[in-house]
């Protein structure tokens, strides 16, 4: 392994496109298992100028029959919650506008065949929803137990959000893009060696004046966020590097659901099965089996059995248990992965139904999982329940068997 590198990710903004369609997507998982703890959902989200469109398969009580008849009102909540995501945002451009975008549902009944192989009956428990490989990863270099690039690119987005929000960077618009180049040193992050961050801005701050206070702003978000002493080269710094960025969001650049899978995970510092999570319901295992791997992983690193670990998980379509565990530590681990292989699922059942009962996923919790990635966020309740680090004791009671 190589001990010193230099390693970059990249993070997008609640405004971006992409991650405008995973909100709405997964503002819908959450409008329909609001109604039925038990709905199917696959729903993809396409966005471009003035344009919201639906589309995907889904089952639910009191949300739609299998011949397609829409409950009572239904219709209508959906288009209520896509316009109130766009809204919370902050969309209200005349190019993508909360109230006056046009606005299709093509949503319509799941599939009776994939319905007949995943659901549970008689003797039979519920199979994947679909197959695939999912993986989970944790490393203790940031207190999350996530790459510090990527946490550092995400953290940046985050503040100037939040600065939108409050009112204390009135000129940002909602697209935002960051990068962040980090210097590694026996594996350790030390530095900083290149930050770069394209963010939408407000007509005002189209001149040379304002694009320098702009460089001002995001340099000092920067130093607030990175650790002291991290900031590269003020030629490393890249704020806005092709000029103006007036035009952004949907109006921009079309957003499609679904697109922005290294940043949901872990910014390309471990393999990815390429599923999207974002409009998925938590039977199918794109979603919860890698939400159930980041959990596994992470507790593997916090009970100090390695400092970095990749875990894979593998299901067919219609097969409750999974095919395959994979577990990696990267020459880092103070107990053989085939131990831990042996271990994880004794823990925690790697079924769909077994992972959705045992970090509680069949709730409305999604919506807040689809900006700044669905990893190295803070456990509330029963938000994040993958973040959680409950399985350490009886982790190494079980390796020390």
């Amino acid at each position: 392994m190589r001990s010193s590198f230099i390693f970059t990710s990249e993070s997008v903004s609640e405004g971006h496109p992409d991650k405008v369609a995973d909100q709405i997507s997964d503002s819908i998982v959450d409008l329909f298992l609001s109604k039925d703890p038990e709905a199917r959902v696959a729903c993809e989200t396409l966005t471009t100028t003035q344009l919201v469109v639906l589309a995907g398969e889904i089952r639910g009580k009191g949300i739609m029959d299998a011949d397609g008849n829409w409950a009572e009102g239904v219709q209508q909540e959906i288009e209520q919650t896509v316009r109130a995501t766009v809204k919370r945002i902050g969309y209200e451009q005349s190019g993508f506008h909360w109230q006056t975008f046009r606005f299709e549902n093509n949503l319509h009944p799941q599939s009776a065949h994939i319905a007949m192989g995943v659901d549970e009956s008689g003797n039979k428990d519920e199979g994947a929803g679909d197959q695939g490989i999912m993986f989970g990863y944790a490393t203790d270099e940031t207190p999350g137990l996530m790459p510090a690039t990527l946490y550092y690119s995400h953290k940046i987005l985050e503040k100037m959000a939040a600065d939108r929000h409050s009112g204390a960077a009135p000129f940002l618009e909602p697209d935002a893009k960051s990068q962040v180049t980090l210097q590694y040193e026996n594996e350790v992050p030390v530095r900083a060696t290149a930050l770069v961050v394209s963010t939408q801005h407000s007509a005002d701050l189209s001149n040379d004046a304002g694009q320098a206070r702009l460089r001002d702003y995001v340099k000092g978000v920067f130093a607030e966020v990175l650790p002291e002493g991290w900031l590269p080269a003020e030629d490393k710094i890249y704020v806005n590097p092709t000029g103006l960025f007036e035009i952004g969001g949907p109006d921009g650049d079309a957003g499609v659901t679904g697109r922005k899978i290294i940043v949901d995970t872990y910014g390309g510092a471990a393999p990815h099965g390429g599923g999207a999570f974002s409009g998925k319901d938590p039977t199918k295992v794109d979603r919860s089996a890698a939400y159930v791997a980041r959990y596994l992983a992470k507790n593997v690193v916090a009970a100090g059995l390695a400092k970095r670990v990749t875990i894979q998980l593998s299901y067919a379509i219609g097969i409750a248990e999974p095919l395959s565990v994979y577990v990696d530590t990267h020459g880092t681990g103070t107990v053989d992965e085939a131990v831990l292989e042996a271990a994880l699922p004794k823990l925690v059942r790697l079924t769909p139904k077994g992972i959705r009962e045992h970090l509680k996923l069949n709730a409305p919790i999604y919506s807040k999982t689809a900006a700044y990635g669905h990893f190295g966020r803070d456990a509330e309740g029963d938000l994040f329940t993958w973040e959680k680090t409950d399985l350490v004791d009886r982790l190494k009671a079980a390796v020390a068997a």
